[in-house]
């Protein structure tokens, strides 16, 4: 196990203390347990979503469409017509 050596500190008011307190409470956890396991599991769920580019389903279909359009840069061009056919 991970030594714990980092601290958090947070201002809260009355009310999201307390729903913080309950819950931990009913989650059988200490509230510094909790809010880190709801913040990291929060975290992990941003961190993963920006890895991802959501689009329309007509913008990908354009986009998968033009894949297979060759570029009309004449540079380009050479380049693909001396690669090996793939089948």
């Amino acid at each position: 196990m991970t030594a714990l050596t980092k601290r958090f500190e947070a201002r809260l008011d009355p009310e999201t203390d307390g729903l913080i307190a309950r819950a931990a409470e009913l989650s059988r956890m200490s509230k510094s347990a909790f809010v880190t396991r709801a913040a990291r599991a929060e975290a992990e769920r941003v961190v993963a979503r920006a890895d991802i580019t959501w689009l329309a389903p007509e913008v990908y279909d354009a986009l998968i469409d033009s894949l297979g359009t060759p570029d009309e840069a004449p540079e380009l061009a050479a380049k693909l017509a001396r690669l090996p056919k793939i089948s």
